[in-house]
């Protein structure tokens, strides 16, 4: 397992964001040589962990529960054989572009060393919003997306560190629970009846789909 890119994002003038200033952050290139990756604080004024790489919408990305985003270049590979065209490393947004890992089938609270200093902790897989479907130009692609059911991860800094390219990525933690990326992200959009078991997850859990899964079940029951 190892990390092929380290990915980020400079500010961008787009048609297709909700952001007040029409501008984003999810058109993400490869960087060259070391990347400090720390905790960047709470969601609404912390934005991107990876240093150098920019989350303009604060409202929706960035901070301590999505400090870093993982995609599986497996999964990417896949994309581009139904797309039909080329996806580099990044484009799909994600800070980590990652080889022999299974992202989607990582459980939450999940933990992972990548190269001697940074761990990162899973947290939740990543929701498709309008500026997603917008940077790709695919029509329908928000559902088609969900679909899918394979978001990549959302992970907070356990412990900060410098990463580059080609670093390996060792799994050094592994909750003693079936609650993986995948699962979570359905019970967040189109199985919510599977929402009362993500609470197995625990705090490691995202604290908005943790606090979404208790209103469920409270109204609800399992």
């Amino acid at each position: 397992m190892k990390l092929l890119t380290v990915n980020v994002g400079r500010p961008k003038a787009v048609e297709y964001t909700d952001h007040p200033e029409g501008i984003t952050g999810i058109d993400k290139r490869p960087a060259d040589g070391p990347v400090r990756v720390a905790d960047p604080g709470p969601k609404g004024t912390g934005a991107s962990g990876v240093a150098g790489d920019t989350v303009c919408d604060l409202r929706h990305h960035g901070g301590t529960h999505q400090a870093v985003y993982a995609f599986a270049r497996e999964d990417l590979d896949l994309w581009e054989s139904e797309l039909g065209h080329p996806l580099p490393n990044g484009a799909f947004g994600e800070n980590l572009t990652t080889s022999g890992l299974d992202v989607t089938g990582a459980l939450i609270g999940e933990r992972w060393r990548i190269g001697t200093q940074l761990v990162l902790e899973v947290t939740s897989g990543r929701i498709p919003c309008r500026t997603f479907a917008g940077h790709l130009g695919e029509k329908g692609w928000v559902k088609r997306f969900t679909r899918t059911a394979a978001p990549g991860a959302y992970l907070r800094i356990v412990a900060p560190g410098e990463i580059r390219a080609g670093d390996a990525i060792e799994i050094v933690h592994r909750p003693d629970h079936d609650v993986t990326v995948a699962l979570s992200f359905r019970a967040g959009t189109t199985e919510r009846s599977l929402l009362p078991r993500v609470l197995a997850a625990g705090d490691a859990l995202h604290p908005e789909q943790l606090a979404d899964a208790r209103r469920y079940l409270a109204k609800y029951g399992a």
